[in-house]
């Protein structure tokens, strides 16, 4: 039976195949035919296997130095030592002279740092963290389980003047009642209108030593009054995303094999450093395992006791020495072999390099940062990984730190706003709602209160 003829191009590959993309085939030689992920949106390939993802990005980020120290370059790089605010209001727009706003902008960030730089941290319901220990600890989470969760929280039972707090939530415990599938609408534990967009969030209470098996609760996003209940802070990378997809999925093969690997070089490396010589005897195998295999312990036809015994009974007896200086005379077919010291690296730098590279590339950091060596970089060579990992840095600077730290300045001032705190240097028509606690009867009515409500504040760090 005749084939059916193909028209070719000029390299022998079917025409119609050769006009198509080459990822769709299979590959030179097959090596593709087999390769065949499916298509899916990026919830349907993170969310069942998040709770496990985050899980072994945590035991990295606790056990592993490579993984550790890459949580450490990105709160060091991208928020420093001090986060600052740097407030800047369109004064222009507001309609405030350039000294008055001047002097609002000193009071607002004098103020700010006060309240939110205290070492009691005020700032913080738990009484632990700062501003700028807030940034730090989301900037790590993020990279590690790939967003933030901040609760702006309001205080009734303290004194003192600023009354709102901020309670950082563990993405751990956000999650469907139950560790359930979820569904459409209900999403990893992220409740979501028909748009995509967030409405509530589901907490598992802390409950210690247990995990993830109290109570749970509800928090909506928004309050009626249109104050933040939850921040929610991740970068998407496709649409429909619900939830933040930490940076070690890409590499976390890779950090785990290299582990396993380093502590096996440092075994062989420990085994062959702990004999200096050895007596090799000419017993044969058969002879050997007759030994060891031999009458039970305790009787006296044991082979391996005897054995035992007449070694032990020719080298106490045999003691040669001569000029003070002891000679080894072997039991007859011994042989005395000293243990010269091997090369326990044999390629695997090289291999352990290759890996580093490949895990940096992976975070966004370098390599000379993330493995600490800069024993093979030129100054110019060192200056433009630097250069590339600056851009890096840049970006989650703006996009997670100063997003988070823009989002936690309004949550927290806003009552501080409207209720007056601050000197009025000019005043503005505005909206707001009138529903919030402490404001008079509900409805949305204009009123004239201290301007600066309209203003956005703008964060950033100290660098």
């Amino acid at each position: 039976m005749k084939r059916t003829p193909v028209l070719i191009d000029v390299n022998g590959v079917p025409l119609r195949e050769s006009l198509s993309y080459n990822g769709g085939g299979a590959g030179f030689g097959g090596q593709m035919a087999e390769w065949l992920p499916p298509a899916q949106s990026v919830d349907a390939a993170l969310l069942p296997a998040l709770r496990l993802g985050n899980a072994r990005a945590d035991d990295l980020v606790r056990n592993n130095g490579i993984a550790a120290n890459a949580v450490a370059l990105h709160k060091d790089r991208i928020v420093g030592h001090m986060f600052l605010i740097s407030y800047r209001p369109n004064w222009r727009w507001l309609g405030m002279r350039e000294t008055a706003a001047k002097s609002f902008v000193d009071e607002v960030e004098a103020a700010w740092s006060e309240y939110a730089e205290g070492m009691s941290g005020e700032i913080d319901v738990e009484g632990k963290r700062t501003f700028t220990e807030f940034i730090r600890e989301g900037v790590g989470v993020h990279a590690f389980n790939g967003e933030i969760f901040v609760q702006p929280v309001w205080d009734t039972e303290t004194t003192q003047l600023f009354r709102t707090r901020f309670k950082a939530v563990s993405p751990k415990r956000v999650d469907t009642p139950g560790h359930g599938m979820g569904n459409r609408f209900l999403r990893a534990g992220v409740e979501v209108d028909r748009y995509g967009r967030a409405v509530a969030y589901h907490i598992c209470e802390d409950d210690f030593p247990r995990s993830g098996s109290g109570r749970w609760e509800r928090i909506p996003r928004e309050l009626p009054t249109g104050r933040p209940a939850m921040l929610h802070i991740f970068e998407p990378v496709e649409d429909g995303q619900t939830r933040g997809a930490n940076q070690f999925y890409s590499v976390m093969e890779r950090l785990k094999m290299l582990d396993s690997l380093q502590a096996t070089q440092l075994q062989s490396a420990i085994v062959k450093a702990m004999y200096a010589a050895t007596i090799e005897s000419e017993l044969d195998t058969e002879k050997a395992f007759e030994y060891i295999a031999g009458a039970p312990q305790g009787q006296k036809d044991n082979p391996l006791i005897n054995i035992l015994d007449k070694f032990s009974t020719w080298y106490d007896t045999n003691n040669v020495t001569l000029g003070g200086v002891k000679i080894p005379h072997l039991f007859p077919g011994d042989d005395l072999k000293l243990q010269t010291a091997q090369d326990s690296d044999n390629g695997f730098s090289a291999l352990e390099q290759a890996l580093l590279r490949y895990i940096a590339a992976g975070l966004g950091v370098s390599y000379e940062q993330l493995s600490r060596d800069y024993s093979k970089v030129s100054y110019s060579s060192a200056r433009a990984s630097a250069n590339e990992s600056w851009r890096y840095f840049m970006g989650r600077r703006k996009f997670i730190a100063s997003r988070l730290a823009t989002q936690m300045f309004p949550a927290g001032w806003k009552r501080h706003f409207f209720g007056g705190l601050f000197v009025r240097h000019g005043r503005v028509l505005i909206f707001i709602r009138r529903d919030q606690p402490g404001h008079g009867p509900s409805g949305l009515e204009p009123e004239e209160w201290p301007l600066t409500a309209q203003g956005s504040p703008g964060i950033s760090d100290a660098h």
